[in-house]
């Protein structure tokens, strides 16, 4: 990938030898149902990186969503690694491949970013941190994603928390952003709940502000994030496969994201569940390019 394509035109390596901070990567496909089409998906990664062109040179400017430039002042220290090679409804071996680039890049002591497909692809990047634990994870998410299975599919996208909750290394999750109706059943919101998930909903955080949600996470704690576009409110982020009125906005989602990193450390983040097909203009594209912006530029200001 060269810099005019990558993600703000990032480079894929880092000059004299520097080790990067933080490490942008691609997906297409994860855990596909039987008889679903999940082509659409492969199409978020470069419809991301291409909604950034425009600001590529404007990286030492002022951003006011993050009071200062993006990198605080000090040196370009994020790579963009591009699109690993996935193949629909090659399940197991999408999940090993996500899992061994999330892997590599955690060996290299950076911050992995997966721009990615559905939410099937935040199983195996989860997975990926069993030596870097205990983790918390923060899912913001219209959608509770705690179904055993679906057609068998024990991995697909209604399935990653349920999932999560199950790995020895996750010290706890907290869901913010839920709202509507979806797959999820009485049941799976009990386990969920028998579970310890602290679940919150996009109502309490239009009502509290999003401190209602980050109370949750211990001070110090390292989190991975996982954003499901479909969190957000269809006006600013109608690019998703199920619009649903009341979502959240861009702001209550980048003040999310930058209270983990002042309150805890943000060790991964992955965005999922972009659908470019349904995009209308660009303007998913474009929130979703920023909100990375501001995951990088939240990252960039941890200690």
């Amino acid at each position: 990938m060269n810099a005019s394509s990558s993600f703000l035109g990032f480079p894929a390596h880092m000059a004299n030898d520097r080790l990067p901070r933080m490490v942008i990567f691609g997906v297409g496909h994860g855990s596909t149902y039987p008889g679903k089409d999940s082509r659409g998906y492969t199409l978020a990664a470069d419809a991301i990186r291409a909604a950034s062109q425009d600001d590529a040179g404007l990286v030492e400017h002022w951003d006011f969503d993050m009071g200062g430039p993006l990198f605080n002042g000090g040196p370009q220290c994020c790579l963009d690694a591009g699109n690993i090679q996935t193949t629909m409804y090659d399940n197991e071996g999408n999940r090993a491949r996500i899992e061994a680039k999330t892997l590599e890049i955690l060996k290299s002591q950076a911050v992995p970013i997966l721009l990615g497909g559905d939410c099937s692809v935040t199983f195996p990047f989860l997975a990926s941190f069993k030596d870097q634990g205990p983790v918390w994870v923060l899912q913001i998410d219209a959608h509770l994603d705690w179904r055993d299975e679906v057609y068998g599919e024990r991995y697909g996208y209604s399935s990653p928390m349920r999932r999560a909750s199950e790995m020895r290394h996750v010290a706890g999750i907290v869901q913010a952003g839920l709202r509507s109706v979806g797959s999820a059943g009485p049941a799976d919101v009990d386990a969920a709940r028998c579970y310890g998930s602290h679940l919150v909903t996009a109502r309490e955080i239009h009502a509290q502000g999003v401190e209602v949600a980050l109370g949750h996470i211990p001070q110090g704690a390292r989190v991975v994030i996982t954003l499901d576009c479909d969190s957000l409110d269809p006006s600013i982020m109608p690019g998703v496969a199920a619009r649903t009125p009341g979502g959240l906005s861009y702001t209550q989602v980048i003040d999310l994201i930058a209270g983990v990193s002042t309150r805890a450390s943000i060790a991964g983040f992955d965005l999922v569940e972009f659908y470019p097909p349904a995009d209308i203009d660009g303007m998913s594209a474009l929130t979703a390019a920023r909100i990375i912006v501001n995951t990088i530029g939240s990252i960039a200001r941890q200690v």
